[in-house]
């Protein structure tokens, strides 16, 4: 499947990737694409929900509100909070992707940020400053973490 992306500097978000604290640098930034709203809306149709636009949203039917969709939950929060720049461990352990691969920070129907699995991984706090309940995916694994904003992550795969 083809998608479109707007330029990461007309994102409406991108100040999370220019901030002060935790700047992530051009060569990294040029791997982060925000995917157009119609392709932001493809994906997430295809892969998150057909009936919901958001995670608040989520009803029968969606595989994300079935309990066994996730196998682990745990807390982002202290993480993030820390000075460790590295992803919560169970997280690295259940994804088994290599850094190059292509992943959908899923933030809502018309809000997605297509990544390498190794960029979000070395620059997830600065994804997280969006933690509405965004959803992490691969097109082509079933593996899936969902962020909330409660400060935990569920684990599980997409069904």
């Amino acid at each position: 499947m083809s998608y479109r992306y707007m330029p990461l500097s007309d994102y409406r978000r991108q100040w999370m990737f220019n901030h002060h604290e935790m700047p992530v640098a051009d060569e990294d930034k040029a791997h982060i694409h925000p995917l157009s709203a119609k392709s932001a809306m493809e994906v997430w149709n295809r892969w998150i929900s057909n009936k919901s636009s958001c995670a608040e949203e989520f009803t029968k039917g969606d595989w994300a509100i079935r309990s066994a969709s996730w196998h682990l939950t745990d807390n982002w929060q202290n993480a993030w909070d820390s000075d460790a720049p590295e992803l919560p461990l169970p997280i690295s352990e259940f994804i088994g992707w290599d850094d190059d691969e292509p992943v959908f920070f899923c933030i809502e129907k018309y809000d997605i940020l297509e990544t390498r699995w190794g960029i979000f991984k070395q620059h997830w706090k600065c994804f997280l400053f969006c933690d509405d309940g965004p959803m992490l995916i691969h097109a082509k694994h079933r593996q899936a973490i969902w962020f909330t904003q409660d400060g935990n992550y569920r684990l599980g795969l997409r069904g």
